[in-house]
């Protein structure tokens, strides 16, 4: 009982528990830790064991099917809790851990944009270089703002190559020929598609439409030559807004390019499982995104690692519930079609015979309660409808407490923001 009550204080206060005789009273009385549940609770243990008997009705057996419940002070209810199985998408609420672990929500990946030769009315003579840098959302509308950016510094025409060196990719495209052949595309108006034509017209009325062509063609370089000159950097969005749009779309992509920039599949595993504080076999990954069945996750690592990030973040205006899509704010990705509670932050998971969703539920009695389900049989359709039962009956137990969400993480990603062009030439 006393080791619960300095778990409940430690969290109550952020700060990591003391030894139980060194806990002075007075903390004991300001945290008022005997206000608050330290008991499982019966109902809860009567909702998941009807939701493990309703899925044995359908045909599917309990023993494939797995779950975590806690709270912040107390155990809720498990089912196979311990064990990894193949979890889908939760496999990127691990590399959300680790690129929070690794850089936080404030870093931005530079892409450098260099010339060679000179410049004289509008023409380069020489060619035009982009240095990436892992950037996963270097999109269309990005492309436009930097053509517009190159069109203010003078230009106009490329005589000679567009050549990429290092980790560029544009519109998702890992292959670096193809993401050059993308951005030569996206910097002349002129020869533009429908689809480049309909993506600018989500930018702000009356933005440019950049104008260069590039008489060359499109290389892969390993290095920059050494006579290059820098004319701007491109940053990224925050490393907090790339990883909502990465968890609202569930985006494969831009999870195995975060992951890749980390340090791979192993690094992920190896930071997620420490930030977790579980065994590393409960978090066995084969790459960042979780595709393939081999990524395994158990439902208790995967609460860890969500706690674990809200834990990282308390110093910052954001919260678990800005980085992942949540029941009732957002209305499009994985979770548009779901019957989820309002104010429910969630991961979604879904591969041909894996059905998987984590988050944290607000509550008043209990404060946040996180859970993680693992689903596994050929109906993905019918696990969603059960979650969505499960999480309902849950909320409906518990009153929930309004979520205290920044407006930023309302408001929409602002792609192509011309003040993320910095002009630094040399």
């Amino acid at each position: 009982m006393f080791d619960l009550l300095a778990l409940t204080l430690g969290n109550l206060l952020g700060k990591t528990p003391p030894a139980i005789d060194t806990v002075p009273v007075v903390a004991w009385q300001e945290a008022k830790v005997f206000d608050v549940p330290t008991q499982s609770d019966p109902v809860v243990e009567s909702i998941i064991e009807d939701y493990l008997q309703k899925l044995s009705s359908l045909g599917f057996p309990t023993n494939k099917q797995a779950i975590w419940l806690q709270s912040d002070w107390a155990y809720l209810g498990d089912h196979q809790a311990k064990i990894a199985l193949s979890a889908a998408s939760l496999t990127k609420i691990a590399t959300s851990l680790a690129a929070l672990e690794t850089w936080g929500t404030a870093h931005r990946f530079d892409t450098e944009f260099l010339k060679v030769g000179t410049l004289e009315n509008g023409v380069l003579k020489g060619d035009l270089i982009v240095k990436g840098s892992g950037d996963p959302l270097f999109v269309w509308e990005e492309a436009i703002a930097v053509g517009n950016k190159l069109n203010q510094l003078g230009i106009k025409q490329v005589t000679g190559n567009l050549i990429i060196v290092d980790n560029f990719a544009m519109n998702f495209k890992s292959d670096r020929q193809r993401s050059g052949q993308l951005l030569q595309l996206a910097f002349n108006s002129s020869r533009w598609t429908p689809l480049i034509r309909q993506q600018y017209k989500t930018l702000p009325p009356n933005t440019p439409k950049p104008q260069i062509t590039i008489q060359g063609t499109v290389k892969v370089a390993n290095n920059v030559p050494e006579t290059a000159q820098r004319l701007l950097k491109h940053q990224s969005l925050t490393m907090a807004e790339l990883l909502k749009q990465m968890n609202i779309y569930s985006n494969n992509v831009m999870s195995e390019m975060i992951a890749d920039s980390v340090g791979g599949a192993a690094v992920v595993s190896e930071v997620a499982a420490k930030a977790a504080k579980v065994d590393r076999q409960e978090v066995q990954l084969i790459n960042g995104s979780g595709l393939g069945v081999e990524n395994r996750i158990s439902p208790r690592a995967s609460v860890g690692m969500l706690i674990a990030m809200e834990e990282k973040l308390q110093d910052n205006p954001l919260s678990v519930a800005d980085l992942f899509p949540m029941g009732g704010r957002d209305k499009t990705g994985t979770v548009q079609w779901r019957n989820l509670p309002d104010g429910v932050a969630v991961k979604t998971g879904t591969l041909a015979r894996v059905s998987a969703l984590a988050g944290v539920i607000p509550t008043k009695e209990r404060g946040p309660v996180w859970f993680a389900i693992i689903n596994h049989g050929p109906n993905i359709d019918r696990f969603r409808v059960e979650q969505d039962r499960f999480l309902q009956r849950l909320t409906n137990h518990w009153n929930l407490t309004p979520v205290a969400s920044p407006v930023k993480a309302t408001e929409p990603v602002k792609l192509g923001d011309p003040q993320r062009n910095i002009h630094t030439e040399s």
